[in-house]
């Protein structure tokens, strides 16, 4: 390892600071303890709080408008501008701030696929912040430490609040602030170490398309024994983690990843970060079999003896932990494969309408692509008493820094060139909406996709579901019969075409803000209906 002497900070402004380069895991861990930043949990792991932020905040995130960025960036909710001055302006605060402070260094990299690797620089205010880079980037060999180069750079404050918000065009004291032309993710009064991935993730999403025409997904991926690659997208709460971990299969990744021009898959990251809510040996034994030194634990509770409680949700339903990918037993090394023979898009739709499995079209792929939708059900927030459609482009719209019509177009694009079957999954209700139906068995759903990926339902008949027009398989092993069509599954067909109804108009309404820019195959893949049929009654 570099003698710590050996490293200045002095070329980024940080005049006058301790720098510890590339410490272990064990030191970072030792160094937190010792500061009194975290605690051991029963089996040796380091437990931490994030305070106030303990996830993303997506209204204090910018991207610097400047001639880079102006024709390229998707502006709007999604992605807010901050002028290059006020950009400069906190970032020299930001380095006095860190000036003369006992800082962390970590070089890694990101994108295992050697071509597109992109070198990374973090420097951060707590150790604990370094230990997660650590966890999630690639590492580099200790040889490769003299002499790096980043081509991008963290710089991670938590300590720092703007004062006065406003004169800085940004809406509180804490923010994060990518900028494409110095290749800086800035981030200052948030510890939430997922602002530091997302950041790197957000950079990628703009710089593989346009640099190297390479499509960046927020998706899981694994591969069978044969070669054959399958890629998991799905939002928070639909069973990507879950039905990726595959004891059968090799996890490349758990949820960044690359498809090149060349047909290949390529994990972004070294590591996981997975919710931990209510997490069980039981339910999810890669993740929690992982939980041990050297992974990172976020806001979770535990209890004088160290014995965490894993239901506990006092500080947030956001607790999670961050890990080497080297903590799962089954991974691909090097984490990257062939072009996928197929794709799943999961979806826990709670109003109990969609199919448990269907098969859909290239134009069908890109539209749902775009839209990813999932459900929220009572009790998951606030406020939140029926079933509510929630959708998040390209299934993960807050790092998306382009059109997601440019995304989907290359998806579909690779999706055609290769052949690649898409899959829609819904790990959610049959019967009824939640409430009233059941939710899809949790076996069921893996005999659907084990029977996909031994090439079972490339031997069936299908028939298209009368809204949706999904193409719904009519037997598949193991699962029974009657359950392939919804409408099967409700007592009043009525009810159930009138809720279908519903949900197709949601559908219709959320891809209003991506028609002009998208192709009439593409929206010709949503719903049958026509996109003004009367919204039904909720209680219908």
């Amino acid at each position: 390892m570099i003698d710590t002497n050996t490293i200045s900070l002095e070329k980024y402004g940080i005049k006058d600071a301790i720098v510890n380069y590339n410490l272990s895991p064990q030191t970072l861990q030792d160094i937190t303890i010792k500061q009194g930043m975290g605690k051991l949990t029963d089996n040796g792991t380091l437990a931490i709080t994030t305070g106030t932020f303990t996830g993303r905040s997506p209204q204090d995130r910018f991207i610097v408008q400047d001639e880079f960025t102006t024709d390229k960036v998707w502006w709007g909710r999604t992605n807010k501008a901050i002028r290059t001055e006020n950009y400069d302006r906190l970032m020299n605060e930001v380095i006095r701030y860190l000036s003369g402070k006992e800082l962390y260094v970590r070089d890694a990299y990101a994108c295992a696929d050697p071509t597109y690797r992109t070198t990374v620089r973090g420097i951060t205010e707590y150790p604990w912040s370094n230990l997660f880079m650590y966890n999630m980037f690639l590492r580099l060999q200790q040889t490769e430490e003299t002499n790096f180069q980043e081509d991008w750079l963290v710089v991670c404050a938590p300590g720092y609040q703007c004062p006065q918000p406003e004169l800085y065009g940004i809406r509180q004291q804490n923010f994060t602030i990518l900028n494409f032309t110095k290749k800086e993710v800035l981030i200052g009064g948030t510890a939430y170490t997922g602002e530091i991935k997302k950041g790197i993730f957000s950079a990628l999403n703009l710089m593989l398309p346009i640099a190297h025409n390479v499509l960046p997904m927020h998706c899981a991926a694994n591969v069978g024994e044969s070669g054959d690659t399958a890629i998991f997208f799905g939002l928070s709460g639909t069973g990507k983690t879950t039905l990726s971990a595959d004891p059968d299969r090799k996890l490349i990744g758990d949820d960044e990843h690359g498809w090149t021009a060349k047909h290949r898959i390529f994990n972004f990251e070294g590591g996981c970060y997975a919710k931990t809510i209510d997490l069980t040996q039981e339910k999810e034994p890669d993740i929690y079999n992982a939980i041990r030194p050297g992974a990172l634990l976020e806001n979770v509770v535990m209890n004088t003896k160290g014995k965490v409680d894993f239901s506990d949700c006092t500080l947030t339903q956001n607790t999670r932990v961050s890990y080497p990918i080297d903590h799962i037993n089954h991974i691909k090394q090097p984490s990257y494969a062939d072009t996928p023979k197929n794709i799943f898009f999961l979806t826990c739709d709670a109003f109990g309408v969609l199919p448990p499995v269907a098969k859909l079209t290239p134009g069908q792929a890109a539209y749902h692509f775009i839209s990813g939708y999932t459900a929220k059900v009572a009790g998951t927030e606030a406020g939140i008493t029926e079933p509510v459609p929630s959708f998040s482009a390209c299934f993960g719209e807050p790092f998306m820094a382009l059109h997601p019509a440019r995304y989907a177009e290359m998806l579909s694009d690779n999706i055609t060139e290769a052949g690649v079957n898409v899959w829609l999954i819904n790990t959610g209700w049959s019967g009824g909406p939640y409430g009233v139906g059941s939710r899809i068995q949790l076996k069921h759903t893996r005999a659907m996709i084990a029977a996909i990926l031994a090439g079972e339902l490339d031997k069936v008949d299908y028939e298209q579901h009368p809204i949706f027009g999904l193409y719904m398989p009519k037997y598949c092993p193991k699962v029974p019969s009657e359950m392939l069509d919804p409408m099967n599954t409700w007592l009043q067909k009525g009810a159930y075409i009138s809720k279908s109804i519903q949900l197709a108009h949601y559908f219709h309404l959320n891809f209003e803000k991506f028609a002009d820019q998208t192709s009439q195959q593409v929206i010709e893949g949503g719903p049958l209906i026509d996109q003004y049929h009367s919204l039904p009654e909720d209680n219908a």
